[in-house]
């Protein structure tokens, strides 16, 4: 599930007539860095929530993302080949409520169109080397945990972090704390990247009915505290490049930053 359903009040006025997950970075809208890396990873679909400007977003993608300026309509992936579109469903928060249902409500409404396990990633964040990988999934299905996320290292703008990491020396993965502002301990920053599982969004933890049908808007970091509290959730730093594109003055330094070169892997025949 890609999250794109943001005002973007601090963008403005570029937001103004144009939705942040379309703003340009590097060349391309800051929403197709994640579609080509999902579909990279060999994503069966995409669920797209909007609000904010929602036909802006619709319209750009259609039902059917396929990644513009290829003569080949396949993709290598490993050992084998897929075809290189990726199928858009479209969760429009903004057209049957109104506006847009935080984090944990706008999931929740999209929860009949979604797995049993999904990725959840904001689409104003810019993280292109991000790989999601199918082992990956697997290994969170075997743990039996609620959610796996990938934490960062604090940025400028946000010192003080969200969550803890217990146990880093034994492994990549360890569980995430609810850490108080107070403890001691390093706290990272939620890259807003994550592996969920459906039933974290079902009672004991969510007590919005699947679908969301009353439109009810909550945040999804009280239900992850809850979760980390019963040791639910596990989590990983993630060193590689990544910015939350927020402002003006991010996306400016990060259009002036040189072009990463990676770009889809696409087959030769």
């Amino acid at each position: 599930m890609l999250l794109a359903a943001g005002r973007g009040e601090r963008m403005r006025p570029l937001t103004d007539t144009c939705p942040k997950p379309l703003l340009d970075v590097q060349g391309k809208p800051l929403m197709q860095w994640h579609l080509e890396a999902l579909l990279r990873g060999g994503c069966p679909k995409v669920v797209v929530n909007t609000a904010w400007l929602a036909d802006s977003i619709a319209q750009r993608f259609k039902d059917e993302f396929e990644p513009q300026g290829r003569q080949s309509k396949r993709v290598q992936l490993s050992n084998s080949e897929l075809l290189a579109r990726l199928p858009m469903v479209y969760s429009h928060e903004g057209r049957d409520f109104g506006g847009a249902l935080e984090t944990a409500g706008g999931i929740a409404r999209a929860l009949p169109i979604l797995g049993d396990v999904f990725w959840v990633l904001a689409a104003d964040v810019y993280v292109p080397g991000f790989e999601f990988s199918p082992k990956v999934v697997t290994k969170f299905i075997a743990s039996g945990l609620l959610a796996h996320l990938w934490l960062v290292p604090n940025p400028a703008h946000h010192p003080d972090g969200d969550f803890g990491l217990q146990d880093m020396s034994q492994g990549r993965s360890a569980l995430a704390l609810n850490l108080s502002k107070a403890d001691p301990r390093p706290h990272y920053t939620y890259s807003t990247i994550g592996l969920y599982r459906r039933s974290l969004f079902e009672p004991p933890w969510c007590d919005i009915p699947a679908g969301n049908p009353q439109g009810l808007k909550e945040p999804l970091v009280a239900l992850l505290r809850r979760a980390m509290d019963n040791q639910q959730v596990s989590a990983e730093l993630y060193l590689g490049p990544w910015t939350d594109v927020g402002t003006p003055q991010r996306l400016d330094e990060l259009n002036a930053r040189f072009v990463p070169t990676n770009s889809l892997p696409f087959a030769t025949n």
